[in-house]
């Protein structure tokens, strides 16, 4: 495993995006839990991109512009249907006051979602692993998997610090109505910028 891979994994995934922003908004509006959830759930979102590079289905959705266009709107559709329900205080971003059996399953599936419906990851994984695998390497989906394991514990770590941290301030926040207030509008806004920059994205 190289410092470079390292380092460049460790860029990538604390770079501020779609799976960052729904893990913070996660903690601080549902607490240390959800945030933890949170960051399992976009993880998990992962594996669909890595089954998918590895099959070459990824090589589809670079080649055919409907293929692309289909998942990458799907995407565009479910980041404002989320910054939608984030400033109608609903779904799994609602500020939890009672016991709900369906909240975890709420942040789980959201979580999963947003990563899934993000044709560009599959096409991340084709560019970005080969690069460090070796010509000469005996077994490149074992040492593909091995890397795509090391990036998963990564984001999962990262993602989940970063939700804790905010969970850490929710009493802070949750208890000053304005301050929410605001941060919704923040985090619904973030999540249209994102769906925007996604919608802009070619293949």
């Amino acid at each position: 495993m190289s410092l470079e891979f390292l380092l460049t994994s460790l860029i990538i995934v604390a770079s501020p995006g779609t799976g960052a922003i729904y893990t913070i908004a996660a903690g601080l509006t549902r607490g240390a839990k959800a945030s933890i959830l949170a960051a399992f759930a976009c993880t998990l979102g992962i594996v669909p991109h890595l089954l998918a590079a590895m099959a070459g289905l990824a090589a589809l959705l670079h080649a055919s512009a409907l293929a692309f266009a289909i998942v990458k709107y799907a995407g565009v559709a479910y980041l404002l249907w989320m910054a939608w329900q984030t400033l109608k205080e609903q779904g799994a971003l609602s500020v939890e006051t009672t016991a709900d059996k369906r909240s975890p399953w709420r942040v789980l599936v959201d979580g999963l979602a947003l990563n899934v419906l993000n044709p560009k990851l599959s096409i991340f994984f084709v560019a970005f692993l080969p690069q460090f695998i070796a010509a000469d390497e005996a077994s490149p989906m074992a040492r593909m998997l091995e890397l795509s394991g090391v990036f998963m514990a990564m984001t999962f770590v990262v993602f989940a610090l970063y939700g804790l941290f905010a969970a850490a301030m929710r009493d802070h926040v949750v208890s000053r109505p304005a301050v929410m207030a605001w941060l919704r509008r923040t985090f619904a806004a973030a999540f249209v910028a994102l769906g925007a920059k996604l919608a802009l994205t070619e293949r």
